[in-house]
């Protein structure tokens, strides 16, 4: 590179420290080191860009006095240089445009052999050409011959300098085009606001919004920050940092706002649940300001409609697409289409989706993306399974399709594997992902190894785990989790400790896998030692998972008092499932005093969700407390927590079979119940002892809540539907196959400990994911470590 002889110091202007190689340049607005001369009034910055433009005319004087060269094809102008013939400097500029158009179909080729005869011509010496050939090789990727060609050159402008620095941002070289920067400072080079822009585009892509912050001080102090340009390039800098305050303060710094202006504000805000009525604000501002949207703002406009749930809004801003022109544009149908599927319209999004002349990826990630998120919003489980089914569905037609999946589309399908316990399916992306090469991205990885550990694989989801090239806090989370979910909390532990080696730093979501893996365990000291580790070494406050882990802990080795005390010297007020998980276990462990003082308090918050209605309605029946029965049963009403759905789901060779309690629906159904009875008259041989089950007060076979005595609300369920799905799994998979089995709800505790027992009679593995936990059965042991069914209906 050129020496950097030439050091001004004019203290108060942009400063530039000399940095050991290895890192980012420092920039500092005072102090003694490094300055660049003030711009003289002459040079300063106009609205226009009169400062760029005078300086290119002025260097480029001969070139604009001839006349403008005869257009040529790139044939007929490759023909004449091949033949040696002369031809003026600026024929070369049209020709290297056309390198960058073909970038990708040997534009670089191309550009080298014009950079060969230009140096053969001596061309390569005028500053124009030269300038435009620096550009050309950092748009085709290649940078160092980009640098290479900048350092031979006798004389640079503001353009050149600008070039290069815009060119490594553009080819992923942030830090080098900082450097670039300070070096042109040290030279004593004034900067174009175009240079600034580019310097901001760099330092928010160097994630150093430091060094952005005194280009912007520097930008105005030249009067350059109310140039348009400039201030769309902060707005963009501060927003893509997460500084949307600073961010509207540079949008409303700039007077003149284009439409790059609005829309980089208005997409800003569309990426914050925060900022969403602001965004909104701002089209409606935006159209009064007699601004005309483009596709881009129209896009983002959509996404706000999106995020709001707001059809309405929706269905005016698509009006209004149709009104300008741009329905048929791509991004904006597919942000329409986004919005119908977030508001569970399927049928809508999918006409919308097959009356596509033509699609992009873009366009199917959002589709089975959208499938994935409504999932967790469907009214009830039939719905969201019938979601998952459709975007696996979708996946498979991409696959087929010319198109090919990309990082996003191998993340999301696989979110939806790991909700629906799909391993085949899960297993068949997975070699899709080595087979496209898009296994080395850190972020499909860890969705891997969660989807295998959310089907109960521990085994395959420790091997994606370990051939990891990267990881990353949230890989390490989930594999810790995975550990403690399968009862293996010593190797949870190990792992932790690892993480802590390796220098990544744990979360607050990692110490709940943590501290899961040490309540599961009975790990009490290290659980201690790890929850003062979390708030005195990572000074994280505790959450009201971390101290559920810790009375979660104390009630499974019935310690109830110490839970008690726990939550009498910690201070924090026990939400929901806290108490239930009291409830459950002072009941378990026969402590009814506790137990009933736990359900009063419990039944303070009004509870939301139908199990915890069930467990305490159990519980009361059980002791004969008609009084807190009728309480219960009241209350729920009160709170329409609907009505008690047992619904199990397995899969067995790509067909998902469906049950509910004691169904009769099956084609199998008498063999089904045979093989039941068979192996709950052995698991009695061999230690099983039944418990009784829970009247279905508030179950779907009910009509509404009666307030009759429990004895008498209606006859009990034997058969509840995991116990069907398993006794399918166990006839039609093949001897020794594992049987996965999802659940909506809680197992209760005669299914949980029915189930161990089957799993010792046919020698199988039966996990069972319900709506808390996964239950790995083997050898007539649990990996809940036989809590689960305590806490259970």
């Amino acid at each position: 590179r050129s020496p950097r002889s030439h050091r001004p110091s004019d203290a108060g202007h942009l400063h530039c420290q000399t940095a050991p190689m290895a890192s980012i340049p420092s920039l500092a607005v005072s102090g003694a080191a490094v300055a660049a001369k003030p711009l003289p009034s002459s040079a300063g910055f106009d609205k226009g860009g009169s400062y760029q433009r005078s300086t290119q005319a002025a260097e480029n004087g001969r070139l604009e006095s001839e006349s403008p060269p005869r257009p040529l094809d790139a044939q007929e102008a490759m023909s004449m240089l091949k033949d040696g013939r002369t031809v003026q400097s600026a024929m070369y500029v049209p020709l290297l445009h056309r390198c960058v158009e073909a970038s990708d179909r040997g534009g670089l080729r191309t550009a080298r052999a014009l950079h060969g005869h230009m140096a053969k011509t001596g061309t390569v010496a005028d500053m124009f050409v030269a300038t435009s050939l620096v550009n050309v090789y950092m748009r085709c990727g290649a940078s160092r011959d980009a640098r290479s060609l900048f350092d031979e050159m006798p004389e640079k402008n503001v353009v050149t300098w600008t070039a290069l620095i815009t060119g490594h941002t553009l080819n992923s070289e942030a830090v080098l085009a900082l450097e670039v920067f300070v070096e042109m400072l040290e030279l004593g080079r004034y900067p174009s606001h175009y240079t600034l822009g580019g310097m901001l585009n760099a330092c928010s892509a160097a994630r150093r919004i430091d060094l952005g912050q005194q280009v912007h001080g520097y930008s105005v102090k030249y009067g350059a920050d109310t140039i348009t340009s400039m201030g769309n390039s902060l707005c963009r800098m501060y927003c893509k940092a997460g500084d949307l305050e600073s961010g509207l303060r540079a949008f409303k710094g700039t007077p003149d706002k284009n439409v790059i202006t609005w829309t980089t504000m208005i997409s800003s805000c569309a990426e914050d649940e925060n900022y969403l009525e602001l965004g909104l604000g701002l089209f409606l501002d935006m159209l009064e300001g007699g601004v005309m949207p483009n596709e881009f703002t129209l896009t983002s406009v959509m996404s706000l409609c999106g995020a709001r749930l707001d059809m309405s809004l929706g269905r005016q801003v698509q009006a209004f697409c149709y009104k300008v022109g741009c329905e048929a544009n791509l991004p904006v149908k597919n942000s329409t289409m986004y919005l119908y599927l977030r508001k569970g319209e399927t049928d809508e999004a999918m006409r919308l989706f097959e009356e596509m002349d033509s699609s992009s990826i873009i366009t199917w990630n959002a589709m089975i993306s959208g499938y994935a998120q409504i999932m967790d919003s469907a009214k009830d489980d039939l719905h969201a399974r019938s979601r998952g089914f459709q975007a696996l569905k979708l996946f498979r037609d991409l696959v087929r399709s010319e198109l090919k999946p990309d990082l996003f589309t191998f993340s999301s399908i696989l979110s939806v594997c790991s909700a629906m316990m799909a391993l085949e399916q899960g297993e068949q992306i997975h070699a899709n992902t080595i087979k496209t090469g898009c296994l080395s991205d850190v972020v499909v990885n860890s969705a891997l190894v969660n989807m295998y550990n959310k089907c109960g694989c521990i085994e395959c989801a420790t091997k994606a785990f370990v051939e990891m090239p990267t990881r990353t806090p949230v890989t390490w989370t989930s594999m810790i989790s995975g550990y403690s979910q399968h009862g293996r909390s010593r190797d949870a532990i190990q792992l932790f400790e690892d993480m802590i080696l390796s220098g990544a730093r744990p979360n607050e979501i990692t110490f709940v896998s943590l501290l899961s893996a040490c309540s599961y365990a009975g790990l009490v000291e290290e659980a201690e030692r790890y929850f003062d580790m979390m708030r005195n070494e990572y000074h994280i406050e505790p959450l009201v998972d971390h101290y559920g882990c810790m009375v979660d802990m104390f009630v499974r080795l019935g310690r109830l008092d110490d839970a008690f005390s726990f939550i009498k010297r910690t201070g924090f007020e026990p939400n929901e499932a806290i108490w239930s998980s009291l409830v459950a276990g002072c009941r378990s462990h026969g402590n009814m005093e506790l137990a009933f003082y736990a359900a009063d308090r419990l039944l303070e918050l009004k509870p939301k969700v139908i199990e915890t209605y069930v467990l305490l309605l159990n519980m009361y029946v059980s002791t004969g407390r008609w009084r807190d029965v009728a309480r219960v049963r009241k209350l729920a009403k009160h709170e329409d927590v609907g009505v008690l759905r047992d619904r199990s789901w397995i899969a067995i060779r790509d067909k998902v079979y469906f049950f509910r309690a004691d169904d009769m629906t099956h084609p199998q159904a008498t063999e089904l119940y045979q093989l039941l009875e068979n192996l709950l008259e052995k698991a009695k041989a061999v230690g099983y002892e039944p418990y009784q089950n829970a009247p279905e007060l508030l179950s779907d076979s009910k009509e509404g809540y009666d307030d009759k005595p429990a004895a008498a609300a209606g006859s009990l369920i034997k058969h509840h539907s995991e116990r069907l799905a398993v006794a399918l799994g166990l006839l039609k998979t093949p001897p020794g196959a594992t049987v996965r089995v999802t659940k909506n709800i809680t197992m209760c505790r005669d299914c949980h400990s029915s189930i161990k027992y089957f799993s010792l009679l046919a020698n199988r593995e039966i996990v069972v994911r319900d709506s808390k936990r996964l239950h790995k059965f083997k050898d007539g042991r649990c990996s809940c470590g036989d809590f689960g069914g305590a806490l259970l209906l």
